[in-house]
């Protein structure tokens, strides 16, 4: 028997009223800052681009020295019928520029120069990367003490912070490299390449440190008396359990902004300082070496001097662009 048309209405308001609450549920649900950030990220063309640019950048850096060590990249091995005889220039238009070699061959020596150049990408990102690790780990231990305890022990840490920023970095990287390599060297790290990259960690990490240390000091200023803080504290936390459990997981925004901010500046850091001779030397591959000797062939040899160059433009202008829009993601002042 058909129900009555008033129940069929009454039937129906009652789905509506079941389903209406469970709408307005998933209207208003929350989101995470995290997913807030990711939402703005991902809405960022520019940034989304900078993200894949450095995903495949970062992919063939890994995969290089694989590469090289299977004979996929050769960027030690003397190819003397790539240039007219050893010391010549290489055979063929743009370099020696083919299918074989798609960034061409090294003048004099007819070496690859995609597999220098890709072997001197991973060797540039692992010394910015590590560098940079260092320069956060500084930064946050001297910002988040000095912040913490505040008085006399922020008023010396942020002097000392102060000293270390009024070094011009170039000129002390640069007069501190036969010292610093020597020392290192001693303590039983290899001489060569290994000096060189240890040097650059250490160096380019100790300098960068106190920028974020000054950062994360101010955050930590404002965060020190919230209430989770005081809540801790009043419980008998110890002062490194609120530095690591309850100030630390607050401070992740700054940290990943500055560490995406800092890897780029890393890399063209350690080019420069191979390309001026106290970096990683030949036949090592490097951004830096490899413009070097480029240099002396700009004329003769165009592609030689670009391509790399390129390379070198293109990945730090990556992650920039990536770190600027990290920056606008996890603002919390930024337009939504």
């Amino acid at each position: 028997m058909a129900a009555p048309l008033g129940q069929i209405e009454l039937d129906a308001e009652a789905a509506e009223g079941v389903e209406a609450p469970q709408e307005a549920e998933r209207a208003i649900s929350g989101r995470s800052p995290a997913q807030i950030a990711w939402y703005r990220l991902r809405h960022d063309t520019v940034s989304m681009i900078a993200l894949v640019l450095c995903g495949v950048i970062t992919l063939l850096a890994i995969a290089a020295p694989f590469m090289a060590s299977a004979k996929v990249l050769q960027p030690y091995e003397f190819h003397n019928n790539l240039v007219g005889g050893l010391g010549s220039m290489p055979t063929g238009g743009w370099g020696g520029i083919s299918w074989s070699h798609w960034f061409g061959v090294e003048p004099q020596t007819g070496r690859d120069v995609l597999s220098r150049v890709l072997l001197g990408v991973s060797f540039s990102l692992l010394i910015a990367t590590c560098a940079t690790l260092l320069s956060v780990l500084i930064g946050a231990t001297l910002g988040i003490i000095s912040g913490y305890m505040g008085k006399g022990t922020d008023f010396w840490i942020s002097r000392f912070m102060d000293l270390i920023l009024c070094f011009p970095q170039t000129l002390m990287l640069l007069a501190l490299s036969p010292v610093l390599k020597q020392r290192i060297t001693d303590l039983g790290v290899p001489p060569g390449t290994a000096t060189s990259a240890v040097y650059l960690i250490i160096v380019l990490g100790f300098f960068s440190g106190p920028y974020f240390g000054r950062i994360m000091r101010g955050q930590v200023l404002s965060l020190r008396n919230r209430e989770f803080v005081e809540a801790a504290r009043s419980l008998g936390a110890k002062r490194r359990r609120i530095w690591v459990k309850e100030l630390l997981p607050n401070l992740w925004a700054p940290l990943i902004v500055f560490a995406s901010l800092t890897l780029p500046l890393n890399v063209s850091a350690e080019a420069a300082l191979s390309f001026l001779g106290v970096g990683l030397q030949a036949p090592t591959p490097s951004l830096g070496n490899i413009l070097f000797n480029s240099v002396n062939f700009y004329s003769a040899d165009p592609a030689f001097f670009y391509l790399p160059g390129i390379t070198l433009v293109l990945i730090v202008l990556s992650f920039n662009l990536l770190g600027d829009g990290l920056r606008d993601a996890l603002d919390p002042k930024s337009a939504r």
